[in-house]
């Protein structure tokens, strides 16, 4: 069964090559089939393997498939290496992805795209498998940037609005400052271990590289970019909310469940690396908490609901990087799985609200939905339970591990534990918010009558996982340590760390259920008012990279914008079409001044003859 492995990938690459081949030429239902069957088909394979595999050794597997290229001593192959670590990844690609697929034929019907949506999709599925799968960071590489092609592609999807292409440029470029640092760090890796299969990689480095030394804290910092740009972190994290431009399915599958974790997944496969550079590891954690802090203050303030949801998804991934940072491997790739579970159904259950308001998406315009949309309101309600933590709910127990992992790691630990908990009463404040909001709130516009049954079944399952996914954990002991066990958690530190998210849940209700704490008179202060914009803002980083860099690059180019490069290609040629019209010159077709070029021809030849 192992052996199949391949066709993992394969289907859905095979779905979007019918897609694109077809042009846009097959019904609907037809398209439906392939790009939602593709993905079943490949979720299907998943699960078989997937039992296969836990039910034997859980040795790790390898099929090669071809050599890539062979050039001097550098010879990657097309090879996917199948272990606990790859296999948790691959069921979250294809169940998540599968359960987004079918809730997009209802999301995405009578679209003009229709059938280009799920090439995409298609397309995105196979990339993001690859990079998983990849048993070299050349192959990881290809995935790597293969998704961020598809984001891209996604983002843009309605081109015809201008701000959509905008959100799509912005994206692609941001995360390309990351991939930069990422493939500098490969020619690095590959320059000094003559290698960049995982493995042997792994083993090499940690044979050669002594703890802190230079070469390992260089090349942790430079996949660090990487997985910064990818992951939607401080300092590139701006990209991620101008992406929610794209269809909801979008930012349910790329940009909540998938592709934002590609960074959290390339740390923990490449731990060794951070291990032998543990300032860079701590800075991990440090860039995590930061992030999780801002972008949980930042979505305090906004208006738009999938704002809201974006803010929480950098937020959560923000968690995965303060867990990687304490030697939480474990726990980080845990609250993976269960963010994709809880994050995707919060943002299919807003975009059927979405639906349901005819595209509206301001929260503030919403209000009194809990018995229009029953389904949508339940399912969000379950995964926003999960999102705060609350007891008993899948995201509970992988955050639960995560801040306790964080406090029982010494005094930088513990740092990071306040930052923790400090961003669990931020998420419940804005996510009772959200509930109390939309579905409590004043109605204020109206509502479709029904909604397609392919939103709904998939909601219901993903609301079932939110709940419960927490048993679907896949061991991960043979692949990654396990962080060193300190003293036993002081009784205060759980208290607080389940306690908070309740106190949240608490000021919530009387801010914005009871209204019993009314924040009017602060609000309209000058220095609140300066204060929420820059908070609404994030934090200004749009204008200071506008300032730093993307006007300066502006006037930049329009001095330039003759191309000082090209000044020597068109002078050459210049000069050449000159020689060419002194050349015509002298075919004059006169026979003595051909008599006379040869006469002085011959006694500059004598000439030179004599005198050299």
């Amino acid at each position: 069964m192992l052996g199949l492995l391949w066709l993992i990938p394969i289907a859905p690459l095979v779905g979007f090559l019918i897609l694109v081949s077809t042009e846009g030429r097959l019904s609907p239902r037809n398209v439906s089939w392939v790009g939602v069957g593709s993905i079943g088909i490949a979720a299907l394979l998943t699960g078989l393997i997937g039992a296969t595999f836990l039910n034997s050794p859980m040795e790790p597997f390898t099929q090669v498939l071809w050599t890539w290229m062979s050039v001097g001593g550098f010879a990657p192959q097309i090879a996917f290496y199948l272990d606990a670590l790859s296999l948790n990844m691959m069921f979250v690609i294809t169940g998540v992805g599968f359960l987004i697929h079918v809730y997009s034929v209802g999301y995405m019907r009578g679209d003009a795209g229709f059938s280009r949506f799920f090439a995409y999709m298609n397309l995105f599925v196979f990339a993001m498998l690859v990079l998983v799968l990849a048993d070299n960071l050349v192959l990881l590489f290809l995935g790597w940037e293969g998704v961020g092609l598809c984001s891209y592609l996604l983002i843009g999807f309605w081109y015809d609005n201008p701000e959509n292409g905008y959100a799509a440029r912005k994206a692609f470029i941001v995360t390309r400052v990351g991939d930069t640092a990422m493939a500098l760090g490969l020619f690095l890796l590959f320059k000094h271990l003559d290698t960049l299969e995982i493995q042997p990689l792994m083993e090499r480095a940690s044979e050669n590289w002594e703890s802190g030394s230079t070469l390992a804290v260089v090349t942790a910092l430079l996949l660090l970019g990487g997985a910064v740009g990818k992951s939607a972190q401080l300092p590139l994290q701006t990209w991620l909310p101008d992406a929610m431009a794209g269809p909801t399915p979008v930012s349910a599958l790329i940009h909540a469940a998938t592709m934002v974790t590609a960074g959290v997944y390339l740390i923990a496969r490449t731990h060794v690396l951070f291990s032998l550079a543990p300032d860079v590891q701590l800075a991990v954690g440090m860039v995590g908490a930061a992030t999780l802090l801002i972008s949980g203050v930042t979505a305090l303030t906004q208006t738009d609901i999938k704002r809201v949801l974006a803010y929480s998804t950098i937020s959560q991934v923000g968690y995965m990087f303060l867990a990687l940072g304490v030697g939480a491997w474990s726990a980080a790739i845990f609250h993976l799985m269960t963010h994709a579970f809880f994050k995707a159904l919060l943002f299919m259950a807003a975009g059927a609200v979405i639906l349901a308001l005819h595209h509206e998406q301001d929260i503030y315009k919403m209000g009194g939905l809990w018995r229009r949309l029953p389904v949508a309101f339940w399912t969000f309600l379950i995964g926003a339970c999960a999102l705060v933590a609350m007891p008993m709910t899948a995201g509970y127990f992988s955050k639960h591990e995560i801040l306790l992992t964080a406090f029982d790691n010494g005094p930088s630990g513990v740092g990071l534990w306040i930052a923790g908990v400090l961003g669990a009463l931020l998420t419940a404040i804005y996510s009772s918010k959200l509930v109390l909001i939309v579905f409590f709130g004043h109605q204020s516009t109206k509502t479709s009558e029904k909604l397609d049954i392919n939103l709904h079944v998939p909601l219901v399952i993903l609301a079932v996982l939110s709940l419960f996914g927490a048993l679907l954990r896949i061991p991960l002991d043979s692949v990654l340590p396990e962080p060193a066990q300190g003293e036993e958690i002081a009784g205060w530190a759980e208290w607080v760390t389940n306690a908070l998210p309740l106190i949240g849940i608490g000021l919530a209700l009387l801010i914005y259920g009871t209204r019993s704490i009314s924040l009017e008179h602060w609000l309209t202060k000058p220095i609140a008012e300066r204060l929420q914009r820059f908070w609404f803002d994030g934090w200004g980083l749009d204008w200071l990279y506008d300032r730093l860099l993307v006007r300066p690059y502006c006037a930049i180019a329009k001095l330039n914008h003759r191309d000082v490069v090209d000044f020597l290609y068109t002078g050459l040629a210049t000069i050449i079409r000159g020689c060419h019209l002194l050349t015509t010159r002298t075919q004059t077709g006169q026979l003595r001044w051909y008599a006379a070029s040869m006469l002085l021809g011959t006694l500059l030849v004598i000439a030179i003859g004599l005198f050299t």
